[in-house]
C-alpha cells in the first residue's frame, strides 16, 4: 500500500517547509535542496529532522536523477 495521495498533498519538510519526493520503491521522502531523506515505515512517514538520514553527494545524485527519470512530482508546488 502506498501513502495516501492528499497526504502526499501537504507534506513538507520539517527543516526547511519545503515541497518532498516520495521515493516509493525505496520508503522513502527526500529533499534535495537539503539532502535529507525521511523514511516510510508501514506506510507512515517518519517526519523527524533528527531521524532523517543525510545523504552523501553521491546519493543526491542518484535520487535526483531517480526523480528526474521516474517524473516525480513534489509533494505540492512551491
Amino acid at each position: 500500500m502506498a501513502l495516501d495521495q492528499r497526504l502526499l498533498e501537504i507534506l513538507a519538510c520539517p527543516q526547511d517547509k519545503g515541497p518532498l519526493f516520495y521515493v516509493a520503491d525505496e520508503g522513502a521522502l527526500y529533499n534535495p535542496r537539503l539532502k535529507l531523506r525521511y523514511a516510510v515505515r508501514d506506510d507512515i512517514p517518519v517526519m523527524l529532522v533528527d531521524e532523517a538520514d543525510h545523504v552523501s553527494d553521491a546519493e543526491n545524485e542518484r535520487l535526483t536523477k531517480l526523480i528526474e527519470e521516474r517524473n516525480i512530482a513534489p509533494t505540492f508546488a512551491a
